[in-house]
């Protein structure tokens, strides 16, 4: 990991924690690493729980405290210890970690980030009568059993789902944007039903969602003309992706926790903005032959796309090959 790379993940932290109501700051623009100085330890260290604690309101080294276990979820990462008046010093791991990351979403395929967070939880939910809350309710029900919750749809009794409603009949888009255009907002926000959900261009999440799953495939058959296939190993300049991935599973958690199918639908934009800019790298140029860092890449990015598939059927919308 680069200190370039370092840095994006330590700001990617404090966001998490801005997201997640642990810090009320606004983020900074960016994060300074550097070599411990004298009483630090490990490899870089970071000066940025002082910068936070005056407004956030809190000591620095309980602003530290608050960084510290986000840190130690990211890929790349293998220790972080916290010293003086709340210096981050952050030890990098070796490669092994990353590898592992991807190994583990291509074995567990569509299924990663599944797990029994909510195991024997019994979970009724009852949707308003419009449909956007019976959209909601539909993926809130994959999303919850997705973490073992035994969920009822109830029409007389339950959690009363009651998003605000849409304006319109959002199913002329067809069924994946209107499910997308219904789930993307919070709750709380009103969506919007326009051609905004339709135009095949990057200001549309939706599009970006489906055409980094697409790519993805796409590069797999191209590699596999070419004679070569995914292999997990270890890669440069790949860490934002390696991040959302090794994230995505507390997402999903969480979602299903706070019944919020937006939160995942965020994360899989995550996912994608993270993947894009990887991918005119998996193939081989002109003569160049395939090499382990092309099957490296082409794991990372076959990993990718198979959570983003995954994810998209969780939210009931469709996730395919070709665009």
């Amino acid at each position: 990991m680069t200190p370039v790379e370092l840095s994006r993940t330590v700001l990617h932290a404090v966001r998490r924690a801005v997201d997640e109501g642990e810090l009320r700051v606004v983020p900074p623009e960016k994060v300074l690493v550097a070599p411990p100085g004298p009483g630090g330890c490990g490899d870089y260290a970071t000066n940025v729980a002082l910068q936070l604690a005056r407004p956030a309101g809190q000591p620095p080294q309980r602003v530290a405290e608050i960084l510290r276990p986000r840190l130690l979820r990211a890929p790349g990462i293998g220790d972080v210890v916290v010293t003086g008046p709340g210096f981050i010093n952050i030890s990098l791991a070796d490669a092994e970690g990353s590898v592992g990351l991807v190994r583990e979403v291509l074995r567990c395929g569509s299924r990663y980030g599944h797990g029994d967070a909510l195991d024997g939880r019994t979970v009724r939910l009852r949707p308003a009568r419009e449909v956007r809350a019976v959209v909601q309710v539909e993926a809130l029900v994959r999303i919850l059993r997705s973490q073992g919750a035994v969920v009822h749809v109830d029409d007389h009794d339950g959690i009363v789902v009651r998003p605000v409603p849409a304006p319109a009949d959002p199913f002329r888009l067809g069924p994946d944007a209107a499910r997308w255009a219904l789930l993307y907002p919070a709750p709380h926000d009103r969506p919007r039903i326009g051609d905004e959900h339709l135009v095949q261009r990057e200001s549309n999440p939706l599009f970006r969602v489906r055409y980094a799953h697409a790519r993805s495939r796409a590069l797999l058959r191209n590699a596999a003309d070419l004679g070569f296939g995914p292999e997990a190993g270890p890669m440069d300049g790949a860490q934002p992706l390696l991040q959302v991935l090794a994230d995505h599973p507390r997402v999903l958690v969480a979602a299903a926790t706070h019944r919020a199918p937006d939160r995942f639908a965020r994360q899989l934009v995550a996912v994608a903005d993270a993947v894009l800019p990887l991918l005119p790298a998996v193939l081989p140029l002109g003569e160049e032959k395939p090499s382990a860092a092309h099957r490296a890449r082409l794991a990372l990015a076959d990993a990718a796309g198979t959570v983003l598939a995954g994810g998209l059927s969780l939210l009931g919308i469709d996730a395919p090959d070709h665009l």
